[in-house]
Order: structure tokens, then sequence, then C-alpha cells
């Protein structure tokens, strides 16, 4: 109920645990303008480009942002607890025809506040047309800054709470 009404009140983008097609839907119809859908994108060892497909189709590509959490520049689903052997960059490639951007959560450094991976972002950038937003180690806004210098937009999580990026 309180997505919801963040949703109604506020342009915001809704993710975490969605996994059906159905469950999909109703977030758009609440008012979020994209949906982020991670796990349901990935097998042990493969992209999954028919559920991201019948995830594109249902949404239309522009609602729809693919979740591509990593560790050690490998796919990790379901909460970051289970590995797969997919390499993040060809992951990215690979569901760029169905999305219309990209949640790159880079885990290994995802709320230490010890700087970015620019060269992994380089990378993801390099490998997309589509927005990418990036999360996992902004600790100031001069990370921020160089995040739009290539063309990511971020996530500052621990930066705000500690007070590193003021509100």
């Amino acid at each position: 109920a309180l997505v919801e009404r963040v949703c109604a009140l506020r342009a915001c983008q809704v993710g975490g645990g969605i996994r059906s097609i159905d469950t999909a839907r109703r977030w758009p119809d609440a008012g979020a303008q994209r949906v982020i859908i991670g796990s349901s994108f990935f097998a042990k060892d493969h992209v999954n480009l028919s559920a991201a497909a019948s995830f594109s189709d249902a949404l239309g590509p522009d609602a729809l942002i693919a979740a591509a959490d990593s560790r050690g520049g490998v796919i990790v689903t379901h909460g970051w607890k289970q590995a797969t052997t997919i390499n993040l960059v060809d992951a990215v490639r690979a569901l760029s025809l169905f999305v219309g951007g990209f949640l790159a959560t880079l885990v290994d450094s995802e709320g230490l506040m010890q700087g970015l991976d620019f060269a992994a972002v380089a990378e993801l950038r390099a490998a997309t047309s589509r927005r990418l937003i990036v999360a996992g180690g902004v600790r100031h806004m001069d990370d921020v800054r160089h995040l739009e210098s290539l063309g990511a937009d971020a996530v500052a999580g621990m930066a705000i709470y500690t007070g590193a990026i003021a509100t």
C-alpha cells in the first residue's frame, strides 16, 4: 500500500521480487513509470531471453528495467544469494533488445562507500545504448559526476544516509 501511495505521488520505478507478468503489470497500473525485473531474466548459465521477450511484450520495453546485479563481473540473482555463470556485460548486451534500461548493482562494493569500479561502468556503457543506472560504492558527488560523464545515473544510498552527500 505504501509503494502504491508513492507511485501515485511521484515518478518512480518499482522492483524487488517481481517474477511474474501479472505482478509486473500491477505497478504501471498503480502509477509506476518503470518496473525492475532481475532474477526472472537469468537461469544458472544463460540469459532467459524468452522471459525477457514476454515481459517486454507485456509492459513495453520503455517501462522495463533489467536489474543486472553482479559480483566479480558475474550475474547474481535472488537477492544476490545465487551465483550464475553469466558475464555481466554479455547479459546487458543480450537484454538490450528487450528493456529500456539497466540497474547495474556492483555487489562487491555496494554499501561500502569505497568507490565505484569505473572501468566496469565504462564497459557496461559500451555494451548498451539503453539507460544505465549504477549502484555500488558511490562515496560523494564526484562519483555521481563521473558516472554522469560516462552517461550513467547513480544510486547513492549509503552516501546519503551517512551525510557524505547532503540532501
